[in-house]
């Protein structure tokens, strides 16, 4: 399923407005400047299974590439992705 993802700066979050204006997000923090901490990933029950999760945090993912950022998984959602997907794991801000 193809979606238009919309990235809101102001809110912290990409979000794609599905059917019965629901909403899907990848919410995210700033914890500092070379940072993104993807928080959760909320996809609706009616629009689950379609990819929609996935292309959210593709999406942020890329954003963050983009942008020189390192990248926190605190959502389970993405850090399950990043490991499935080993062209992102060099985001990965490493932990000591």
């Amino acid at each position: 399923m193809d979606v238009k993802i919309v990235h809101e700066e102001k809110y912290q979050q990409f979000t794609v407005t599905l059917e019965g204006d629901e909403e899907a997000e990848l919410a995210y923090a700033k914890p500092s400047e070379k940072e993104i901490d993807f928080t959760h990933t909320y996809v609706p029950e009616s629009a689950r299974g379609k990819g929609i999760a996935q292309q959210l945090i593709e999406e942020g993912l890329c954003f963050a590439r983009d942008n020189g950022l390192l990248v926190i998984a605190s959502c389970p959602v993405v850090a399950k992705y990043i490991s499935k997907n080993e062209q992102h794991k060099d985001l990965l801000k490493k932990q000591l």
